[in-house]
């Protein structure tokens, strides 16, 4: 099963909640109350996030945390990156590709359309994307049944 780690989830939970109100710096202790984080995780989070460009910070009494770029610039695929690493659902789709079968396989071209695939797909969805609770999920087959991902589809 492919699945996003449970920082990568926590990290765009952090980000959403910056997104709420732009204007003005979040302390790393008021995002864990408002989120319901512990303070520890959202340090770690900031610290990753500050790292990639994705939130800037200013010290001080009256400092803290914001988005580095409006939700709109920040994609699936950026917070990702910055949390995980680059999406790379196979050996041979990843950038240093260390595939002992590649002089073999004849199915690793396919792996890497698909891992660009998905990764244009993450690319597509902004932070603000996210941030909606009320965007449409859609449902899709899998071996023939139907699956959906949580909400029902209007």
């Amino acid at each position: 099963m492919l699945r996003i780690s449970r920082l990568t989830d926590y990290g765009t939970v952090v980000l959403a909640h910056l997104a709420n109100d732009q204007d003005s710096v979040a302390s790393a202790a008021d995002v864990a109350s408002a989120t319901g984080l512990g303070l520890p995780t959202v340090s770690k989070i900031f610290k990753t996030l500050g790292k990639a460009g994705l939130v800037t910070s200013t010290r001080g009494a009256q400092g803290g945390y914001r988005l580095a770029r409006k939700p709109t610039d920040i994609s699936a695929a950026d917070v990702i990156d910055a949390l995980e690493g680059p999406v790379s659902i196979t050996d041979c789709s990843a950038s240093d590709r260390h595939c002992n079968l590649a002089s073999h396989c004849n199915v690793g071209s396919a792996w890497q359309r698909i891992n660009i695939a998905i990764r244009r797909a993450l690319a597509d969805i902004s932070l603000l994307d996210l941030q909606r609770s009320n965007s449409r999920i859609p449902t899709f087959t899998f071996a023939g049944m139907p699956i959906t991902t949580g909400k029902k589809a209007p």
